[in-house]
């Protein structure tokens, strides 16, 4: 088949993946809405979400292939955590059973991270696209938890700086572009972003007291901090062959 067929099969082949998507989404906000009594603005967060998730898939993946499994488990997965996210900023207030079932499906998302990975693995489908996709998912994830926390009043607004940091890097690297050459894999960046999401994790639990999630989140933010500093002063010193390379 020609690339022409291909690109209409990979056109067809994504229409069909992102309407399966949110029709996944639509189940899952139907159920929360009715076990939890959620109000429309749920709603309405959480399918602005998956419509410009939709819109940055169709703008950014390579049409002339087939969107993938693995891709395919992201998809899956960002359904789970587009509701959570919805659902973040109504918490306060909720009864205990809302709170608890908020926990386990931010569990259940956090466990469906490796899905992806292992399936690009066995299908041999790893793609820079794929990661990226993953990637951003997990910072709406983090900042969907953080909006939690502060809805449970565990902590104040400043737990917001530990989901708007990767975005704030974003924004900067439009502006700087020596900001966006690759770094090179890290156990300390690794590591801080898993005292992340576990402190996060641990504060959204109802039985975690206020004073212990502001102390790890506190901790967990600074650690975050030090490690955009540290990478921005690696990039920072390879800024001219960056610079040069682009050139």
């Amino acid at each position: 088949m020609d690339s022409t067929g291909t690109s209409i099969r990979g056109k067809l082949s994504l229409s069909l993946d992102l309407a399966l998507g949110f029709l996944g989404l639509a189940a899952v906000m139907l159920v929360l809405t009715a076990a939890f009594g959620l109000p429309a603005q749920f709603w309405l967060i959480s399918l602005v979400l998956y419509v410009g998730q939709g819109l940055l898939i169709v703008r950014y993946w390579p049409r002339q292939t087939d969107f993938g499994w693995a891709n395919r488990a992201t998809l899956l997965r960002s359904v789970l955590v587009l509701a959570l996210v919805g659902w973040a900023p109504y918490l306060g207030g909720q009864a205990i059973p809302a709170l608890w079932a908020y926990a386990i499906l931010s569990l259940v998302a956090l466990l469906l991270d490796g899905v992806d990975g292992k399936v690009a693995r066995a299908t041999g489908s790893h793609s820079t696209f794929g990661a990226r996709f993953d990637m951003e998912l997990d910072a709406l994830f983090i900042l969907g938890l953080c909006m939690a926390v502060i809805a449970l009043d565990k902590t104040g607004s400043w737990v917001l700086a530990l989901g708007l940091m990767r975005y704030l890097f974003l924004l900067a690297a439009g502006l700087l572009p020596w900001l966006n050459a690759p770094l090179p894999d890290s156990f300390r960046r690794k590591t801080v972003c898993v005292w992340q999401v576990v402190t996060l994790m641990v504060a959204v639990v109802p039985l975690t007291p206020a004073l212990f999630a502001s102390l790890t989140l506190g901790l967990a933010l600074a650690l975050l901090a030090w490690s955009f500093c540290v990478d921005v002063r690696w990039l920072h010193k390879r800024r001219q062959s960056h610079e040069t390379l682009i050139s």
